[in-house]
């Protein structure tokens, strides 16, 4: 059975730095992405990567956030700089079997039923 579990989520202050973490089991994946969530706001897909090293993000993460995946450990990683509090979310991550980084960015937010696996998601909070 398919478990993805993310870490990492904290409280901090403008400018700092999270690195989450998302350890995937029982599932077999072409790419993996992160996604947040704010309260009130519709999912948005932020950075995918494939076993490749393609990578995709999202204009609003460009240049401050970093996805990268260790293969051998199944584990996906979000280094995320400069954090704004615009950030806050709660931040999951999914990972598909068929779909490249960008389309799992894109279905992720329309039809997220249809990703193969997700997290339960991981708390970020950053205040001015």
């Amino acid at each position: 059975q398919a478990s993805l579990v993310e870490s990492g989520g904290a409280s901090v202050q403008a400018g700092g730095s999270l690195r989450l973490t998302c350890k995937i089991s029982g599932l077999i994946y072409s790419s993996a992405a992160w996604f947040r969530q704010a309260p009130g706001e519709q999912r948005e897909g932020i950075a995918a990567i494939d076993g490749d090293g393609t990578t995709s993000y999202a204009e609003s993460v460009k240049g401050r956030f970093t996805i990268s995946h260790d293969g051998a450990a199944n584990t996906l990683y979000l280094q995320m700089n400069n954090l704004k509090p615009s950030d806050s979310a709660k931040y999951f991550c999914a990972a598909d079997y068929s779909l490249s980084p960008s389309a799992l960015l894109q279905y992720g937010r329309s039809n997220p039923n249809g990703v193969d696996a997700w997290g339960q998601g991981t708390l970020v909070s950053v205040s001015s």
